[in-house]
């Protein structure tokens, strides 16, 4: 990459302009709030918070960076956003993640994740300034078999559910904007990023194995598990994050050599059942129960899915630094101390420095 520290790579993003779009979400708070730790010129694009409470108004990040509430579903005011920017990087969160709801609302779900998708490539494509984009999707974009062995970023594309299916479909249509547009533009990468089930403080999501765990404890009442026995490539929401950084970075300077697809997950060594990540939680909370739950027949969930992570660690020298014990017991603590009351911002920060030492 032409850099020689991490560091390095960190202190690069001082003063650069960056669009993140998906901001008040979990991945996209955490992500936006390490681009202003680094110092650089944030503006996000983004619905409303959907839940109450949510880590980016714990974090007050909409005094610490340009804070717009849009929906990228709408293009003119999605690229009014960008141009008024001039952005050197991109980051694309935005989405509608939840499995269960896109069984709820297919129609949206596609809607947001496809169309959407094709709003900020085409407003990346007539955007003079991005020099980078990260287009970030999800490790459901492959078509899974359930095998052993984890998926590669040339393996085959496809979905049973509809959330799944829209990440595949957004792949494909990033691949045609890749190789249409973006190619002929030769100060322009752009990449996207494929990573697995992530977990750390400030997701309230429904349906998501950590907030439920919380809302449980809090309520004093068991934790009912669907699916017990099905494992997740379980990750600190900062392993994808680091991932993300240092290729948005990779893309500015060297754009042909590191576009494409990119897979960020965990060591298979660290994969954990259901079960097993929530009997962590109640170890690390200090209280809680469990209830196994009738699975509904009708609606299709993954049992076994993992990542091959090897391209991003040979040639991105990207790796994943926290085991699953680490990543538990920090997600563990970060909830202990919102529900203590304690304040979040400081240990988010503790968190970030934690995780990025360089920082240091």
């Amino acid at each position: 990459m032409g850099m020689t520290t991490a560091r390095d790579i960190l202190s690069s993003y001082k003063g650069k302009k960056v669009f993140v779009t998906g901001h008040t979400g979990f991945k996209g708070s955490w992500l936006t709030y390490l681009l202003t730790e680094l110092g650089a010129d944030v503006k996000g694009f983004s619905l409303e918070m959907h839940t109450n409470p949510n880590h980016f108004s714990l974090l007050k990040l909409n005094n610490k960076i340009k804070h717009e509430v849009g929906d990228i579903s709408d293009l003119n005011s999605l690229q009014m956003s960008l141009n008024e920017h001039q952005p050197e990087i991109v980051f694309h969160l935005a989405a509608q993640a939840l499995v269960k709801n896109s069984y709820d609302d297919p129609a949206k779900t596609f809607n947001t994740n496809i169309m959407g998708s094709v709003n900020i490539l085409e407003s990346v494509k007539d955007c003079a300034s991005v020099k980078s984009l990260v287009f970030i999707t999800s490790d459901k974009c492959y078509e899974n078999v359930e095998w052993v062995w984890g998926y590669r970023e040339n393996d085959q594309l496809g979905g049973h559910d509809p959330y799944s299916a829209s990440k595949g479909a957004a792949e494909i249509v990033f691949s045609a904007y890749l190789r249409s547009f973006y190619n002929s533009r030769k100060s322009l990468g752009a990449a996207s990023a494929r990573a697995g089930n992530v977990i750390g403080g400030g997701d309230w999501a429904d349906n998501r194995i950590i907030p439920d765990c919380i809302r449980s404890i809090e309520k004093n009442l068991p934790i009912k598990l669907r699916n017990p026995n099905a494992t997740r490539p379980w990750q600190h929401v900062l392993e994808p994050i680091s991932g993300y950084i240092k290729l948005g970075l990779a893309l500015c300077k060297h754009p042909k050599k590191y576009s494409g697809s990119w897979n960020f997950g965990p060591s298979t060594k660290e994969v954990l059942t259901v079960e097993e990540v929530a009997r962590e939680i109640i170890s690390n909370i200090g209280k809680g129960s469990i209830q196994i739950e009738n699975v509904d027949g009708n609606q299709h969930e993954a049992n076994l899915l993992q990542l091959n992570c090897d391209k991003a660690r040979q040639i991105l020298e990207w790796h994943p630094r926290w085991s699953s014990r680490k990543t538990i017991s920090s997600t563990a603590e970060w909830y202990k101390v919102f529900l203590e009351g304690g304040n979040i911002e400081s240990l988010t920060k503790k968190q970030i420095y934690d995780y990025f030492q360089e920082l240091l």
